[in-house]
């Protein structure tokens, strides 16, 4: 399964929709709250192209984009495969 990682706030319904949906599917993800580490959301921009909210997932070394983006993937029937292929 490849690596999953989501960078979040605790405020943000968003951020805790996208993690239902991973949850609800059995993926382990990696969650960094960009609220509470220094340097964080520097991090999250410059992986992900300059997106300042939140969430920003990020699957394998692809930058996925925020929930609507994971939606859209799960709604086409895309998101299984991008999260079954290899690391």
């Amino acid at each position: 399964m490849s690596k999953v990682e989501i960078y979040t706030t605790m405020l943000c319904g968003y951020c805790g929709a996208a993690k239902r949906l991973l949850n609800k599917k059995g993926v382990e993800f990696i969650e960094y709250d960009v609220m509470f580490k220094s340097g964080l959301r520097g991090e999250m921009m410059e992986r992900s192209g300059g997106a300042t909210s939140v969430p920003q997932i990020f699957i394998g070394d692809v930058a996925i984009g925020g929930f609507d983006e994971l939606m859209e993937l799960e709604q086409d029937d895309e998101l299984d495969a991008l999260l079954a292929a290899s690391p």
